[in-house]
């Protein structure tokens, strides 16, 4: 559906956001960890504002866990950062991480994380 703004023109997406990432979960043994099918490494920090694979994979693996982030769109925005706050207060909690509780997933959380949704899908598979 074309819509004229100022001189130019521009389409407007028939794809909803929320439909725009798909989560696609593998799971490696050797490494005990979990992954979504867009960032397989331990150090991004998601963004705040631009979608990123960073932010997609961290939204897949705490909607996998069930510390729903709200939308699956790459952008780590409030909904993900309280999602992301509450994994990490109950990692503290129940397993003594010691992880900084700041929203953000980082080198400290990324481990845990892809651990915890491992051994997750393991207790139910």
């Amino acid at each position: 559906m074309p819509v004229l703004l100022g001189a130019g023109l521009t389409f407007a997406s028939a794809v909803p956001a929320e439909a725009a990432v798909t989560c696609s979960y593998s799971y490696t043994q050797s490494t005990e960890r979990a992954y979504a099918g867009h960032y397989s490494g331990l150090t991004a920090v998601p963004s705040k504002t631009v979608v990123t694979s960073a932010g997609a994979e961290a939204q897949c693996l705490l909607k996998s866990i069930e510390f729903s982030p709200g939308t699956i769109d790459g952008v780590f925005g409030s909904n993900s950062q309280a999602a992301m706050r509450a994994f990490q207060t109950f990692v503290n909690r129940n397993y003594d991480a010691g992880i900084a509780v700041d929203g953000m997933c980082g080198p400290e959380s990324w481990p845990w994380l892809r651990n915890f949704a491992y051994w997750d899908w393991r207790a139910g598979s």
